[in-house]
Parts: structure tokens; sequence; C-alpha cells
């Protein structure tokens, strides 16, 4: 994997024996990593979704995101050092946006490190804004964060469908 070409990415949803890998690419992506017991804590919980990237059968990447109401909110995302640049976070990404619409989910949330300049840029390159700063947000460092937010573009074509719940059943 040296090479830095587009690879074709498998997204599905995380399993028990994909933690092994999972916690490598947190240890090798975060000088604050998640341990075990933070992701198992997290993805009890009901609205919990976690998420793998595979290229050839090879876990590259992994998010973590809750459903809410109307959004989505990432709690954690990283992709391999040795995989970046090649189309892993923005397969993964497309997962999600995939999940939104202008009825229900409207927006991604998710935080960033004030220091995690790849993480803005890359977040920013496909469509996110830095709504407001977050003072001290991370409990391991003075660390500040920027809130960031997608929101979902509803086309012409979706804005002209009724959007009741029963036209919408009939349909």
């Amino acid at each position: 994997m040296d090479t830095k070409q587009a690879v074709n990415t498998h997204i599905r949803w995380m399993i028990r024996r994909d933690m092994p890998a999972v916690l490598g690419i947190e240890n090798k992506s975060f000088e604050f990593a998640w341990t075990e017991e933070d992701f198992i804590r997290c993805l009890r919980q009901r609205n919990c979704i976690g998420m793998v990237a595979e290229v050839d059968d090879q876990v590259v990447g992994f998010m973590i995101y809750e459903l809410h109401k109307n959004r989505l909110h990432v709690l954690n995302f990283s992709v391999h050092p040795d995989a970046r640049r090649r189309g892993v976070g923005h397969a993964m990404l497309s997962k999600l946006l995939g999940k939104l619409s202008h009825e229900r989910r409207n927006r991604i949330m998710l935080e960033v490190r004030e220091t995690n300049l790849e993480a803005q840029l890359f977040f920013k390159s496909v469509g996110f804004k830095a709504i407001s700063v977050l003072r001290d947000f991370y409990e391991d460092t003075v660390e500040d964060a920027y809130l960031m937010q997608y929101r979902y573009q509803a086309s012409v074509e979706e804005l002209a469908q009724p959007h009741n719940r029963i036209t919408r059943m009939a349909g």
C-alpha cells in the first residue's frame, strides 16, 4: 500500500472481531486515543453505530456516530495512515451523507481538535463548515475543538414532493 492511488473500499457494520484493527488505527492516528472500553461503552448505546472501511479484506478505517432525531453526530473517524489520501475517508463519508434527507436527519455534526489541521481540511473539502469553537472541549488537554457541520441540500425535485407521512406511505 505505498502508491497513493484510489482504492476500492467496502463499508460495513463494525463487528467484535474488528476491534484489534480498529484499536490499531486509533492508536496510530491519535495522541489521546480511545480505549477498547471507550469503544464498547459507546457502541452499547442504542443510537450509536460503528462502521469499518475495508480494502482487500483489511480494515483500513472506521467511524463511530450517533443517530439523533434530526442529525448524525460523528464521535470518532479515522483512516489508517498508510491508506490515507486514497478515497477511504470519502467512501465512509459518502455512506453517512446517504443517510441524510431534507425531511429527517438533515445535517452531520462533529468536533475536531484545533491542532488537527489534516482533519479540518479533509472535512472542509467535502462541504463541512466550522460553526463554532468549543473552548477547553477535551478532558485530556486544554485544547479547543471546532464544531463542524455539514448541511444536507435538498434537490429541486425533492423539495417539490409532498412531504407529509401519509402521502409518502400512499406513494
